[in-house]
């Protein structure tokens, strides 16, 4: 990860999000790498939850939500 020097919370947000991307990735690409049921349900699982805190990082980006408003 990035070490950011500015304050502007969306390049953090940006950043993270980056992250958590690649690691839904690396956590998909190892999927097909385990022959293990329980250990390809828990990795799926992961990378979903993984992919709803990068939607959620960049809603925040965005300002979609009521929330982020």
């Amino acid at each position: 990860m990035k070490n950011l020097e500015t304050t502007d919370p969306k390049e953090h947000s940006r950043n993270i999000r980056g992250e958590l991307q690649e690691l839904r990735d690396h956590i998909r690409r190892d999927i097909g790498k385990v022959e293990e049921q329980r250990a390809k349900a828990l990795f799926e699982t992961s990378a979903e939850v993984i992919q709803g805190l990068a939607t959620a990082f960049s809603h925040y980006e965005e300002g979609k939500e009521e929330a982020w408003k």
